[in-house]
């Protein structure tokens, strides 16, 4: 099994009420990428992502236009120590 790594990314623009964090989760499991998405108070979305280094950036490449409703204007992305998270939560 390959080096797993974990990211935490928030994402800014209109990412809310546009179905980002749904569209999220199914990329993230169709890549086999574990964690969650959620929204935060200040409009942005907070993503952790974790598995296969290849994967999390293939998502990363996603977190960067979403889905077609959602218009993203920034991406910050920060390496975390991975927690073994198993699946795709949305909260």
């Amino acid at each position: 099994m390959a080096q797993q790594v974990r990211r935490r990314v928030i994402v800014s623009g209109v990412v809310q009420g546009v179905g980002f964090r749904w569209s999220a989760r199914s990329v993230a499991e169709s890549l086999s990428v574990t964690g969650f998405a959620r929204n935060r108070s200040d409009d942005t979305v907070e993503v952790e992502a974790e598995g296969d280094p290849e994967a999390v950036d293939g998502f990363l490449d996603w977190l960067r236009h979403g889905p077609p409703s959602a218009s993203v204007s920034g991406v910050t992305v920060t390496e975390l120590p991975t927690a073994g998270s198993t699946g795709f939560e949305v909260g």
